[in-house]
């Protein structure tokens, strides 16, 4: 009768000639981890990261690190600086301001580049007068470092400005602020006024200098060679222009 029966003959078929039948396939199971110990895992991870990013901002921030320090700390003896540092620095505020044709714009827009301010009623009296023709002065004398400057006039008021200050001021950032904004960034000396001074902004939007009040021809050959150490200090990471900064 035809079947598959296993005879004693079936032996001789088994795997490499075994005499015991193959075993079934065995699993191996590992141990998983405690859930203390993932924690710390992703713990330790995560204090990995925040190393790794620490490092990177230290790198990108070394350059502007390293020459605030060099003006700062490493000045050669006997020199000293004509414009008051400002310590604390203030940053720039986020404030809405607008162009003279009355364009909106926002303060914080002129991160990005050196900024020699000047502050005064759109009336503009002789000091204002005297302001901005001394910031065109100094800073066209900074000769190819001018396009790492710009110059700025904020006007503190609604009054208008006389249409025979326009031509000169086509190469100046001019914005007016509500009455008492400019105060919340800007501040004088000692029983002195906003508008007695000139002002310099770094790029990164801080005010860290103040020049002497109701500045003159002589006071501002000063301030050039202010602003010409502070554009040297910075040159390893300030370019002109804002770019993507």
């Amino acid at each position: 009768m035809s079947g598959s029966n296993l005879s004693p003959d079936s032996a001789n078929n088994l795997p490499n000639g075994s005499d015991t039948p193959a075993e079934p396939l065995g699993l191996t199971v590992h141990s998983l981890p405690s859930p203390g110990a993932t924690e710390a895992a992703v713990s330790g991870m995560r204090s990995g990261g925040r190393l790794k990013m620490l490092l990177v901002l230290l790198v990108c921030a070394a350059p502007v690190i390293a020459s605030y320090f060099t003006y700062y700390v490493l000045r050669p003896e006997g020199r000293r600086n004509f414009g008051e540092l400002i310590d604390p620095q203030r940053p720039l505020p986020d404030l809405p301001v607008v162009s003279l044709d009355g364009t909106p714009h926002n303060l914080t827009e002129l991160k990005g580049q050196w900024l020699l301010v000047s502050v005064a009623s759109g009336v503009c009296d002789i000091q204002c007068e005297q302001h901005l023709y001394l910031q065109r002065q100094v800073l066209t004398s900074l000769g190819k470092e001018r396009d790492r400057f710009d110059w700025v006039w904020l006007v503190t008021d609604d009054e208008p400005v006389r249409a025979a200050l326009l031509p000169a001021l086509k190469d100046a950032v001019v914005f007016r602020l509500k009455p008492g904004q400019a105060a919340n960034w800007l501040a004088p000396a000692k029983d002195h006024q906003l508008t007695d001074h000139l002002y310099v902004v770094d790029p990164m939007g801080n005010w860290m200098m103040r020049f002497p009040a109701k500045l003159d021809a002589e006071g501002a050959t000063k301030a050039k060679r202010d602003l010409e150490r502070l554009l040297r200090a910075s040159a390893a990471w300030d370019q002109a222009g804002r770019g993507d900064k």
